[in-house]
């Protein structure tokens, strides 16, 4: 059983070739960013990883993008990678920490505990001159998983619609402080500027060190303090697409945090429907 939810490039050396660690890649990329996850996993990615694409094991029944898909589709998607019941994944992508921590909540949200993200990721692996491959992993032996969805894991535009009421939860926003202040444009057509009322803005690059790390506990908690999160309240986190929202889901793990959630639909769900509330301009 991993004992953290963030592991070291060392850690993951001394471990690599454990039968029952599975090791992923979950990059992904916005379309701005101009790079191609899969193309850059077949051209070089940590000996024996398979590719855990967040846009095919997602919901394709619906227009927002890689929302979790259902229990039996899941499990069927992490079968075909050789993941099981009795394996530890780990999960890393080509930006340092990024879309990593999304395949970790997803695996979380469907009960599979025993996963961590890679700290610094493949940037970091690479710059200590470990070991890389080119051989893609197309075929691994399908192994017995059994999804158990966790539901306090997950929010739906219901319950954030409600909680804009009672403020039962707190709601903290990934995104960038002039998307969040509703200052520019958003990339999605259709999806209005602003932010979920009430929510608090703490901008996933601010919880990760300079080298793509992720900030000690201890920075972690002075941040989420700074920016008025009360680690010992239920936090909901938010973002654009659901993948740097789970950044903060795991920053608050390591600070602390108990009780966290994360809004699946995020704000292309909420900023695309006009029986949401928006806020804008607020500082």
């Amino acid at each position: 059983m991993i004992q953290s939810s963030l592991v070291s490039t060392e850690w993951l050396a001394q471990n690599l070739y454990r039968p029952d660690v599975v090791v992923a890649d979950a990059s992904w990329y916005l379309p701005q960013a101009g790079r191609n996850a899969r193309s850059e996993y077949q051209t070089s990615h940590i000996p024996g990883a398979v590719f855990f694409d967040i846009d095919a094991i997602s919901d394709q029944t619906t227009e927002l993008p890689h929302m979790l898909p259902d229990p039996i589709a899941f499990a069927s998607s992490v079968r075909k990678l050789g993941i099981g019941d009795q394996d530890m994944v780990v999960f890393y992508d080509g930006a340092g920490i990024y879309s990593a921590p999304r395949a970790l909540w997803m695996m979380r949200a469907m009960g599979h505990a025993n996963t961590a993200v890679l700290d610094g990721g493949f940037p970091k692996w690479r710059k200590e001159g470990r070991t890389v491959e080119s051989t893609s992993v197309t075929t691994a032996a399908r192994s017995h998983f059994t999804p158990r969805v966790q539901p306090q894991m997950i929010r739906d535009f219901a319950a954030m619609r409600s909680n804009v009421e009672s403020r039962n939860e707190q709601v903290a926003d990934a995104r960038s402080p002039s998307r969040f202040r509703g200052e520019e444009q958003e990339p999605r057509p259709g999806v209005r500027p602003g932010h979920i009322p009430g929510s608090v803005n703490v901008y996933y690059a601010d919880v990760l060190a300079a080298e793509g790390t992720m900030r000690s506990a201890t920075e972690l908690k002075q941040l989420f303090a700074e920016r008025g999160v009360d680690l010992a309240r239920p936090v909901v986190t938010s973002c654009g697409s659901g993948v740097t929202a789970a950044i903060l889901s795991l920053a608050l793990e390591l600070a602390g945090a108990e009780r966290t959630a994360l809004y699946d639909g995020s704000w292309s769900e909420w900023g695309a429907r006009q029986d949401a509330p928006v806020e804008t301009n607020l500082r």
